[in-house]
Formats: structure tokens, C-alpha cells, sequence
């Protein structure tokens, strides 16, 4: 076997193959031999069958058979003895001339970028400083007030926070468009959720009432075939309720897993988890910050093999995200190309400083990090022998401690300051 190499653009390289024919046409001739003791064609009887009109029949079929396993035998001892490492599957093309006796291939792929880590010496990340306060506990345990909400149903006029029931049909130039009309929609004033303008018109509205709110669609509206146009929508509104909030008290308390309905311990219960959340959140900034620095320092180019299965992934991921709602949808693949390329990046760097630095997952460290990630489920235990039970689960959980870890190593070689900030501000970010 001969091997020899030609580099393409940027990571594709071009490995050429010859094949030993001698060895190939032994190999057809023993299989036609094997053939021949068995083989069945019209006026011959069986095992009878000349050699000749087997070669003529067979011969074709049987070579292209044996080339194939040849050419999946090989191509791993070929990009071995090239010294070259594939990111993809190969794009593999015969060049057969039987005529000369020449048996080869093409094989064209990506290879693994090399990697020379620089140090990431001179570069600064911030560290959010924020604590929990008692007003961030106040409007958490409004928020939770806001989800156990009932509605009740009032003889008044409408107000901001009030929820009505409506009939509407929209029209644009008088006409009425797909998608403009609905049924005993419930709207809540002040949520937002309708066209920027439709809920500040109902305001002051009764039962009754069939008022007509004229709005226009915002220019980067989702269905672009409305965007921008003005349109007058004829609504009956047929229901008007208030929202009714439940008192901080044992029952709510118990509703929310405090089932003794102790107040002083469901309070402590709701800091510890905001408190939780902060945590994550500081770590997840300076972390978001480690790997920009880490890429900035380490510019490589990543194989459009591995960005695509990566778009892939993170395709399928949002499919599973939305369940029924994603059905039918056809998600472009520029939707998730940068994010595709930046996780790639980051795998290939990552995994070089965990090579280079000979870092593994501590087994206490791994268990540790899961029971934290567990506090926050109603079952702690249940999720911890969740993934104890499957290897792949658990590995999981290590990946993330080795990236724990390689933060906490590049961190070393970073200057960290101190960024005052808020609860607020900090679980506002994206």
C-alpha cells in the first residue's frame, strides 16, 4: 500500500491510496472458485458453470465487493502512516483501472486543527460582588404570590392587571386577514403579550362593551406579511376578572413544599435558593468571561465537519425544547452557526488544557457538584440516584466538573477584579 498526502484548503487534506492489485485479483479469483462449487446458471448443472461465464457475469460485482472491504481495511492504516488526524467522515472516491491493473482511492476530509495553547497572562475578568437582600426575598415572594393568583370574576370597569375575555376579528384596508380573529382570548391588561397599543385601549372598558382598537404591527412582526401595517380589530369583550393574590401565610407556605407551613423556615427555604441561583450566576458570568479570553488568546480554525453536526445538536436540542410547539418547523442552519462554532472551539481548546494539565474528575468533587445542582428539585436523592444508575449520566456531571476545573486553572493565570452589582441586575442578564 502506498500512501501520499495533498493539502487542500485550509483543514482538508487529500490522501491517495494504491492498493496492492496482486493481492485484490487473488482475492476476486479465490471468491469466483468458492462461487463456482455452487453456482447455478441455465443449462449447466450445479458447480458446473465455466469459470469464463462466471468471470463475465460475477466478475464486475465480486471485484467492487472486495475493493470496498479493501478500501475499509486500509483507510485506517493509511491516515495512520500519514499521521493525520480526520474531523469527519471521509468523502471517499475510487480510482480503479483495471486495464493497468490499478487499484486506489481518494479519500477527502477535514483534519483535527494543531493547537498550541498561549497563556492567558496580561487578560482580566470581572467577578460580580452582590449579595441577597430582603427586598430581593420581598419581590421573589411577590413573584410567587403573582403564580398562585386566582381570578374572580368583577361588574366594573377594566383595569390595568384585570383579565377579559374577548372576541376579536381583525381587519387591514377592511379586510379581514389569516390568523386576525379569536375566540374568548383571554387577555390580561398590562401583560404585554398583544400588539404594542391593543391592551391600553381596553382599559375602562365593561362587559358589553364592542369597542374597536385600532393598532399598527411592529415593522419586525414575525409574520412579515402583516409588519408594519395598521389594522382595526372589532372586539366584544364578554368577561372582565380581577386577580385575587393568596396571603403569605401556612397554606402557602405548605403549597410550596414547607408542609408544616412554618413561615420563618419557608422564608430561609426561598433565600437559600435565591442564594443558590446567585451563586450559579456569579460563576456562569465568570466563566462566560474565562472562555471569551481563552478564545481571543487561542484564534483556530474549526472544521465545518464538526460545526455541522454541531448545528445538528443544538437543532435537535431546541426541537426537544419547544415539544409540540416546534413541530413542522424548519430551523435554518444560520440560527445556530455561531453558537455551533464557538461550543466546537471551545471543545478542541478545552480539551487540550485538560491533556496538557492531566486533569480528571475528582469522584468526591463529582458527587459534591451533584447534590447542588440537585438541591433545587423537590426530590434531591431521587435525581442523585438518577444519575448514578447510567454511566452517561454521570459522565455528564464529570464534564462539567472538568470545566470547572479548567476554569479554575486558567483563573490563576488572570487578573480577577471585583464588579459591584445587584440581584436584580444579575438574573436580568441573558
Amino acid at each position: 500500500m502506498q500512501v501520499s498526502v495533498e493539502t487542500g484548503d485550509g483543514l482538508t487534506r487529500r490522501l491517495k491510496v494504491e492498493l496492492p492489485a496482486e493481492e485484490i485479483e487473488q482475492e476476486i479469483e479465490k471468491r469466483l472458485q468458492n462461487y463456482a462449487r455452487s453456482a447455478r446458471l441455465p443449462g449447466f448443472r450445479p458447480g458446473k458453470v465455466p469459470m469464463r461465464m462466471l468471470r463475465q457475469r460475477y466478475g464486475d460485482s465480486v471485484r467492487m465487493e472486495v475493493f470496498g472491504e479493501r478500501v475499509e481495511a486500509t483507510f485506517p492504516q493509511a491516515i495512520a502512516e500519514a499521521e493525520l488526524r480526520p474531523a469527519g467522515r471521509p468523502e471517499i472516491e475510487p480510482d480503479l483501472d483495471q486495464a493497468a491493473g490499478r487499484y486506489g482511492y481518494v479519500a477527502e476530509f477535514e483534519v483535527m486543527p494543531e493547537l498550541t495553547l498561549t497563556s492567558l497572562d496580561g487578560r482580566s475578568v470581572s467577578r460580580p460582588q452582590v449579595e441577597v437582600t430582603e427586598a430581593d426575598l420581598e419581590e421573589t415572594l411577590e413573584r410567587m404570590r403573582q403564580q398562585r393568583k386566582r381570578w374572580e370574576a368583577v361588574e366594573r370597569v377594566a383595569a390595568s392587571g384585570d383579565r377579559l375575555t374577548l372576541d376579536f376579528e381583525g381587519h387591514i384596508d377592511g379586510e379581514p386577514f389569516e390568523g386576525g380573529r379569536g375566540e374568548d382570548v383571554p387577555l390580561e391588561l398590562g401583560a404585554g403579550r398583544f400588539i404594542p397599543g391593543f391592551e391600553e385601549q381596553l382599559v375602562g372598558v365593561a362587559v358589553g362593551d364592542q369597542p374597536v382598537v385600532e393598532v399598527t404591527f411592529p415593522e419586525d412582526y414575525q409574520q412579515t406579511a402583516l409588519a408594519g401595517k395598521p389594522a382595526q380589530f372589532k372586539v366584544v369583550v364578554k368577561r372582565i376578572e380581577e386577580p385575587i393574590l393568596p396571603e403569605i401565610d401556612a397554606a402557602f407556605a405548605a403549597g410550596f413544599g414547607v408542609e408544616d407551613g412554618d413561615l420563618e423556615r419557608f422564608r430561609a427555604d426561598v433565600r437559600a435558593n435565591l442564594e443558590r441561583e446567585l451563586a450559579q450566576r456569579v460563576k456562569a458570568k465568570v466563566k462566560h468571561q474565562v472562555m471569551d479570553a481563552l478564545l481571543e488568546a487561542n484564534p483556530l480554525p474549526v472544521p465545518a465537519a464538526m460545526i455541522t453536526e454541531e448545528i445538528a445538536s443544538l437543532r435537535q436540542q431546541m426541537m426537544q425544547n419547544l415539544g409540540g410547539a416546534g413541530s413542522g418547523i424548519q430551523l435554518p442552519d444560520e440560527l445556530f452557526a455561531d453558537n455551533a462554532r464557538r461550543r466546537v472551539a471551545l471543545g478542541l481548546i478545552i480539551g487540550e488544557v485538560i491533556k496538557q494539565q492531566e486533569l480528571s474528575p475528582d469522584p468526591q468533587r463529582v458527587r459534591t457538584t451533584l447534590e447542588e445542582m440537585a438541591a433545587s428539585y423537590d426530590d434531591p436523592q431521587a435525581v442523585i440516584d438518577y444519575h448514578y444508575a447510567e454511566r452517561q449520566r454521570l459522565a455528564a456531571i464529570e464534564s462539567v466538573v472538568l470545566e470547572d476545573m479548567v476554569v479554575e486553572h486558567l483563573l490563576e493565570q488572570l487578573e480577577v477584579t471585583e464588579e459591584p452589582s445587584s440581584f436584580s441586575e444579575l438574573t436580568s442578564q441573558q
